[in-house]
């Protein structure tokens, strides 16, 4: 028996079949029934736990149809449209859920209709029934209110007035009952009737495209479900060139045979076909995963799905038939170690329009980066009044995550480069520099009143012992009271 505290008191939630053969009844307290029966066992409810189960139910009802959505807190709902044939027909497939369900432990009714309303109705008042199209009115019409789903409060108004039950209700005239008792009330019957439609929400997105492979032997080892990946993608990779598209996510749902289900996701950098490719993918990701997936007694299905599709671009083949695509092997490579370690394993950087240099690049996943469509193109020369061309002021490939300060002592050009610089307690002595390339501080994009932000000049400086390094000065010597600021950005390889 299952127990939850309900106005400062502990009632019934749940009882069990021998529990309810002592004449025990929902709602009850749990005080009045220990004193009917003193040895009754008496369990505190856990509705997350109850929350975790439902979901995992509803994982595992996914292998008869994508659309499954949670109803309530005891109830699934299967929308089964064009999936039955799959099974043998409605009869069949009932049976074979209600069967798998016995099997795994579960005590479960069922019932399947043409409008969900009247599915419900019969799995929780009439057994296993299935209701053909056209007889909810008469499945109905003995069945006590709430069958039709409708509040409490409303159900005890209309027990009231002497109808208590659904066929009552259909009998009654609609428009004083729509003005006592609310429109939701009729609602409720013409959905369970068919004069309206209610849609079943399912609870995870359908994915577009889908195969699967019922098993009749379970598989249990790693190399098992690779070799079906890369079959499953063989016949996705069909649907995938008629659509002219390919997928930049996919999912393998793996089924075991007493309920539980695996799902395994991974993502591409580019739309992906080719059934090798992603039996590669998904071969990181269960090397990955291999401590976290149980098997069990094995797997009885297996599902791939394309989550998400995008255009395929076709690549022009050259005279020996092969195609060039440079940036191929490292969309690859990025797309295999992020299917072992995480989409944040591979980082690619993103130019910004900035002129400031810690703005100036951005770090995405690499999956997420805008993909260059077109080849670099080369380095803007900046003609000086001689004609002759001069490049950009060379810079570090890589910058510290925020520049360091470093000791400069006052030197005899106010607006050159230092003599010597102590940084991270180490002593430099300046052989040589260049400079400074000035910055000015993005007044447009800073808080009101940043515009008087001090402005930076950048040097390149080699010490005595050949290394460089890229340092700035922040502020100008007598532009203010504050005396000018030292820093380390970066550091030249």
């Amino acid at each position: 028996m299952i127990s939850h505290r309900q106005a400062n008191a502990q009632r019934i939630a749940a009882l069990d079949e021998r529990a309810e053969a002592l004449h025990l009844k929902r709602g009850m307290g749990i005080a009045d029934a220990r004193a009917m029966h003193p040895s009754i066992d008496v369990v505190e409810a856990d509705p997350e736990a109850d929350r975790r189960l439902l979901e995992s139910l509803a994982d595992w009802c996914d292998r008869y149809t994508p659309l499954v959505a949670i109803d309530a807190a005891d109830g699934l709902f299967l929308d089964v449209t064009g999936c039955t044939h799959l099974f043998g027909g409605e009869r069949a497939m009932l049976d074979d859920i209600l069967s798998r369900f016995f099997h795994q432990g579960f005590d479960v009714r069922a019932g399947l209709a043409a409008t969900p309303g009247a599915a419900w109705a019969a799995a929780r008042f009439s057994g296993d029934r299935i209701v053909p199209g056209g007889e909810e009115e008469a499945l109905l019409a003995p069945l006590p209110l709430a069958a039709l789903r409708i509040e409490p409060d409303i159900r005890a108004s209309l027990e009231s007035v002497g109808l208590r039950t659904a066929g009552a209700v259909m009998a009654a005239p609609r428009a004083p009952l729509a003005r006592r008792f609310g429109r939701s009330l009729l609602l409720r019957l013409d959905q369970a009737l068919g004069r309206l439609d209610e849609a079943v929400s399912p609870r995870l997105p359908v994915a577009p495209l889908s195969v699967e492979r019922h098993l009749a032997e379970p598989i249990m080892l790693t190399d098992e479900i690779e070799r079906l990946v890369k079959m499953l993608a063989t016949t996705l990779k069909a649907d995938l060139e008629r659509r002219g598209e390919g997928a930049r996510r996919l999912a393998l749902l793996l089924f075991r045979v007493d309920g539980a289900v695996s799902r395994i996701a991974v993502g591409t950098s580019r739309p992906l076909r080719e059934p090798l490719l992603i039996q590669k993918l998904f071969h990181e990701r269960l090397a990955a995963l291999e401590q976290d997936i149980d098997a069990g007694y094995g797997f009885d299905l297996v599902r791939l799905s394309v989550l998400s599709a995008a255009a395929f671009d076709m690549q022009q083949a050259d005279l020996t038939g092969e195609t060039r695509d440079d940036g191929a092997d490292i969309a690859l490579f990025a797309d295999r170690i992020r299917a072992r370690l995480g989409d944040s394993a591979v980082l690619k950087p993103v130019a910004v329009e900035s002129h400031l240099p810690e703005r100036a690049v951005a770090t995405h996943p690499y999956a997420e980066a805008p993909q260059r469509l077109s080849p670099p193109k080369k380095p803007d020369k900046i003609q000086d009044t001689s004609s002759k061309p001069v490049f950009p002021p060379e810079r570090p490939i890589r910058l510290f995550r925020s520049p360091e300060p470093i000791e400069v002592p006052a030197t005899e050009m106010p607006e050159g480069p230092p003599l010597n610089f102590r940084w991270r307690r180490a002593l430099y002595r300046v052989a040589r520099a260049e400079g400074p390339e000035r910055i000015a501080p993005e007044w447009w994009r800073d808080a009101a009143g940043q515009e008087d932000a001090p402005t930076r000049d950048y040097f390149r400086i080699e010490d005595s012992d050949g290394r460089r390094y890229w340092l700035y000065r922040q502020g100008l010597y007598g532009a203010s009271q504050a005396a000018p600021r030292w820093f380390m950005h970066g550091v030249f390889a």
